[in-house]
């Protein structure tokens, strides 16, 4: 978590001294900022990235039959969601700039494929034209994993806005956030619909019940209350200038590195949208990365998303070993609307372009309040460490 203070502590006390902590007005605002910011007609406050994830994939229908094009690298949570739904993950290999590469998700489209969920990884901004393209050629749908992005943009738009459908995690780690959270953003009125009634097992009983256009069905519970809504109002209106100040942090390392031999940048499919959270070195060998990783740790700390872990598609045991349900009759490795469908195992071979790219890259986190000093240090590192 980037920055938080006083008045996250007056928002929350103007909530509780309503006495009245359910979603209400709170949320209500929030949601409907959300979407000014973002740029869309509907936004809806979910308890998690995962839950705006499945909300959104709900919303848009998809569900046992269907396939949705995933990448190989992203938070388990992108494949997790589709699991929800009854429908099955296909994984994607990365391209160059560590998003999910389109002439793979080509390749990977069937007369099955529901949807593609690109993920803005890092905060780095996926080929969305390209998947448009795809998109409108075999109409599909595209669901915006935007978790690690809040209030990023490809081309001038608010990632999550160009698709179908978008979702934000709001976590701790994240942009903005309350240590917990999420939002689905939207312009299409019956996903968001869907999505709502999906949030709320209650919907039923609520007041805007009988405003839908679409039946109430029997959802979950994923509702958030007014605390968090006071918070995220706050955290909303940071959000733009920690982005300003890190991308600034960003752009003055790549400037002062720029021409320094040894030393090259991942590429970016828009940088100016980038959320400028992570600066992703690139390498010729893995050894050289792994090199450079090591003599910049005294001064800050470079990793490889090779080692993530999580983040890496062999290392999600449940979705490699295809126990995508708590039980057999859930599991829609198992279902019979999905026998047709790409059912492939996944092992750690699978996608040998993502592993490659994973493995010749150093991430270094960048932090908004760093004053030219401490980048100046971190700099001076990273040129003594190639030289």
């Amino acid at each position: 978590m980037y920055r938080m203070g006083q008045e996250e502590l007056d928002a929350m006390k103007r909530a509780m001294d309503t006495k009245q902590l359910f979603r209400g007005n709170e949320i209500a605002a929030f949601e409907h900022e959300l979407a000014e910011v973002i740029g869309t007609k509907h936004a809806l406050a979910v308890s998690g990235g995962t839950g705006a994830l499945i909300a959104a994939m709900v919303g848009a229908g998809i569900g046992p039959g269907d396939e949705v094009i995933v990448p190989g690298y992203t938070f388990m949570a992108t494949a997790m969601a589709v699991l929800a739904t009854g429908a099955i993950p296909v994984l994607a290999e990365c391209d160059e700039t560590c998003t999910i590469d389109v002439e793979d998700v080509e390749k990977k489209i069937t007369k099955y494929t529901k949807a593609v969920a690109p993920v803005h990884i890092c905060g780095f901004p996926a080929n969305l034209d390209g998947l448009k393209a795809l998109a409108d050629k075999y109409g599909i749908l595209i669901i915006e994993d935007a978790c690690q992005a809040d209030g990023g943009s490809y081309k001038g738009q608010r990632l999550g806005s160009i698709g179908d459908a978008g979702a934000f995690s709001f976590n701790f780690f994240k942009v903005i956030s309350f240590g917990e959270g999420g939002g689905v953003v939207t312009n299409n009125d019956k996903i968001y619909e869907r999505a709502l009634i999906y949030h709320d097992g209650g919907a039923a009983f609520r007041p805007y019940a009988g405003e839908l256009h679409e039946p109430v069905f029997c959802g979950t519970q994923l509702r958030v209350g007014e605390l968090f809504g006071a918070f995220m109002r706050v955290q909303l209106t940071r959000m733009d200038g920690i982005l300003n100040d890190l991308r600034a942090v960003k752009k003055l390392i790549m400037s002062a590195l720029s021409g320094v031999e040894g030393i090259a940048f991942a590429p970016s499919h828009d940088i100016e949208g980038d959320c400028g959270t992570t600066l992703p070195f690139r390498f010729a060998t893995e050894e050289k990365a792994r090199d450079f990783a090591a003599k910049i740790s005294g001064t800050v700390n470079g990793w490889l998303p090779i080692d993530s872990g999580k983040h890496v598609y062999y290392n999600w045991d449940p979705v490699i070993a295809q126990r995508g349900g708590h039980c057999d009759a859930v599991n829609p490795y198992l279902m019979p609307q999905n026998a047709n469908l790409n059912l492939t195992k996944y092992d750690k071979n699978s996608l040998p372009k993502t592993n490659d790219i994973l493995s010749r890259t150093v991430y270094i986190s960048l932090n908004p309040d760093w004053d030219i000093n401490k980048i100046n240090e971190i700099v001076d590192a990273c040129k003594a460490a190639v030289k």
